[in-house]
């Protein structure tokens, strides 16, 4: 039962993280309208500023405030200004395709400008077990969980409890309306984008300790935050939450009870069975179309 546990807490933890980076992808959709598939390099980048930064005999806090003002000043808005603005009046395909390329040619400039291989990175928290009888905890993830969970939490209070988060959530659900309400629409969509590029960064220190600062991890994290996202409900930013930790529960589990093998397969396993039987996912809502 403490393994059982053990893997229950460690999961949750994974999923947290990939649920920050899932949390991008839903607001910009609900915001802006935008599906960013250049998520999982919006994490890498951080990752290796801060490896910059602590080259620098910077120290990881200071190496991570400087991750997330450039972050947010080239992923925030200078992807709003340069690539979205451009070409969301042409709709999604065009947005969509530009963010695959977007990605790949940050994975190129990182691999050719820095390195391609990969680098250790310090833990945020201690890498150590809590023995709590028969149940071992590993600090790390009992202080992952604590700060996404908080950060997680101030989002939804900004959102529900601000005069500015409330006016994100009216953008989100009627652009036009917002408008007519004196809603600084342009306003609000690119303060999205900032939270954006911070849950990015916030995502790259809890996760690089484990994946190490690769000029590809990107990739995996970006994946599975995409499935998290549509698997708890794309427009629900609550929805995110559940799809990241069921992600990160069930690899646990399937990579300790059944096989290693598989434990990648579950998060593409779990979209596919939630696109057939509730493809507006676990907490979405269907939207009706008339055409």
């Amino acid at each position: 039962m403490s393994d059982f546990l053990q893997l229950i807490i460690a999961g949750t933890a994974t999923g947290a993280i990939y649920a920050l980076a899932a949390l991008g992808f839903t607001l910009l959709w609900q915001a802006s309208g935008t599906i960013n598939f250049a998520q999982g390099e919006f994490v890498m980048v951080p990752a290796f500023l801060m490896l910059l930064g602590l080259s620098f005999g910077a120290p990881l806090w200071l190496a991570f405030v400087i991750a997330c003002l450039v972050a947010m000043a080239v992923l925030g808005v200078g992807f709003k200004v340069t690539v979205v603005d451009p070409l969301i009046r042409h709709g999604v395909i065009p947005l969509v395709i530009a963010t695959l390329g977007l990605a790949i040619g940050m994975k190129n400039l990182v691999k050719a400008g820095y390195s391609a291989e990969a680098h250790p990175f310090p833990y945020l928290f201690p890498d150590k077990l809590i023995s709590a009888g028969a149940l071992k905890i590993s600090a790390y993830d009992i202080g992952t969980l604590l700060l996404a969970g908080a950060i997680v939490f101030a989002l939804q209070a900004f959102l529900n409890r601000t005069v500015t988060g409330r006016a994100m959530q009216a953008v989100a659900q009627n652009t036009e309306a917002a408008t007519v309400l004196g809603i600084n629409v342009r306003r609000m969509i690119l303060y999205v984008f900032l939270i954006n590029a911070l849950l990015a960064a916030v995502a790259a220190i809890l996760v690089t300790p484990t994946y190490l600062a690769k000029f590809d991890m990107g990739d995996t994290i970006g994946l599975k935050a995409f499935y998290a996202a549509i698997i708890g409900g794309f427009n629900q930013t609550r929805g995110a939450l559940l799809g990241g930790v069921l992600v990160g529960i069930l690899e646990n589990l399937m990579g300790a009870y059944v096989s290693p093998a598989y434990k990648e397969g579950v998060a593409l396993v779990l979209f596919l069975v939630v696109i057939l039987f509730k493809p507006e996912g676990l907490l979405g809502k269907a939207e009706e179309r008339k055409i």
